[in-house]
């Protein structure tokens, strides 16, 4: 700005003269130049919610500034809260992108991952030229290097916020969770380095969110792998039976309750060297040698009922065993195969589902404690026609459990009414 001053003419000792100079002031160096030491939250805020219209604070606020191959200024918002439009196409992801204070580009896509895509904020460099084409700019590799160590600073906020300000960062996973998830998948496993020790999820016995590294130093010596579950809510399955083994030996389970979580974790598969493992799996061994030979040895002593409950329902199950998760409940539902039955519910949500053919592997596992098992055995010899009604009304108890729907609501409804007169 040019300014009018005055001083005293040269050789004089009481006589001024005007005179004008160009004077920067701090109210025209941008926000995201000037100093840290010079700005407050309160200042940081209000340019926030000026300039990306949010009537929200943002949860952290980062601005730092580099200097080497190419120097830039960055001043960078995570949101408390997602946009409307976050988890739809219309959402343009981006950060605002300056060359030397000039605004060259709204909405700068490249410089975020889609997993980090809700990050606000922007970035002004000397070092791009105004003159240079989108296209050019866009693929160029300055533009490369300031993401790479973008995305490289907003991970290392983010493990620090969930260090320091866990109740922040909480609020920040619930808004934009399910992004990060979205990236393990979406990069088939490459960005696990990234992602996987920002990842939340609800611990049955910790009774709140934790991280796989949280998870695992909870873990019994004994246990060898992480235990999950997945259902619509978490509710749903607090109240699954494949639980009560892993209850009864202290053994903590993940809830999943978004549609990807399962998929992530089977693209992750394991870690810090710890398999992940659904307690529906057809695979699950929660005893050492002697309980799972004692479990192949009533299999074998039963083989003959089994085979009957499979004949009885007719091809709505590959198998019926003796199952070694169960303590109250009479049965449970368990999936062979890398497609579990809450994998296969998501699917056939999906748009376009009802085109294909989504199943998963079933397998009826059946309390040998229980009373209802003894009054089979009993059944399967004197009344056949009770047998296949008790058979079929088991198996839609399981589907009930597993917070599906029985495949014909007719035929259990008549089944349950036939056994009640």
């Amino acid at each position: 700005m040019e300014l009018e001053k005055s001083r005293l003419k040269e050789g004089s000792k009481d006589e001024y003269e005007t005179y004008k100079e160009v004077e920067t002031l701090n109210s025209m160096v941008p926000l995201w130049k000037r100093s840290k030491a010079e700005l407050d939250e309160e200042a940081y805020t209000a340019f926030y919610k000026d300039k990306f219209f949010d009537f929200e604070a943002p949860l952290r606020t980062i601005h730092f500034s580099a200097e080497g191959s190419v120097s830039y200024h960055a001043l960078l918002y995570f949101p408390g809260r997602a946009p409307f439009d976050y988890y739809t196409k219309e959402y343009e992801k981006g950060l605002q992108l300056y060359s030397s204070g000039v605004l060259i580009m709204e909405k700068c896509a490249e410089l975020l991952p889609d997993y980090f895509s809700f990050v606000k904020g922007l970035v002004d460099s000397p070092d791009l030229s105004l003159n240079i084409s989108r296209e050019m700019l866009q693929h160029g590799r300055q533009l490369k290097l300031i993401a790479t160590n973008i995305e490289k600073k907003i991970r290392t906020e983010l493990l620090a916020m969930l260090t320091d300000e866990r109740e922040n960062y909480e609020k920040l996973w619930k808004a934009f969770g399910l992004q990060l998830k979205y990236g393990i998948y979406t990069s088939f496993g490459q960005k696990r380095d990234v992602l996987e020790d920002l990842l939340l999820f609800h611990s049955m016995e910790q009774n709140k969110l934790v991280t796989f590294k949280e998870y695992i130093d909870a873990m019994p010596v004994e246990q060898k792998e992480i235990y999950y579950a997945g259902g619509e809510s978490l509710e749903r399955i607090n109240s699954l039976p494949q639980l009560e083994k892993l209850r009864e030996k202290g053994y903590d389970v993940l809830f999943l309750t978004d549609g990807v979580d399962e998929f992530a974790l089977q693209v992750l598969r394991a870690y810090s060297e710890k398999p992940f493992k659904s307690i529906a799996a057809s695979d699950l061994e929660l005893g050492g040698d002697e309980a799972k030979k004692a479990n192949e040895e009533q299999n074998a002593a039963h083989k003959d009922l089994l085979e009957a409950l499979k004949e009885a329902l007719d091809g709505k199950v590959k198998a019926v065993r003796i199952s070694n998760r169960l303590k109250r409940h009479a049965v449970c539902l368990i999936a062979e195969g890398s497609l579990s039955l809450e994998m296969e519910r998501v699917l056939k949500s999906m748009p376009g589902a009802q085109d294909h053919a989504i199943n998963a592997e079933r397998i009826l596992e059946l309390n040998p404690e229980h009373a209802v098992f003894s009054k089979l055995e009993a059944l399967r010899e004197t009344e056949p026609e009770k047998f296949k009604a008790y058979a079929n009304i088991l198996y839609a108890q399981a589907q009930l459990l597993e917070g599906m729907l029985p495949d014909d609501i007719g035929e259990y409804a008549e089944h349950v009414l036939g056994l009640m007169q």
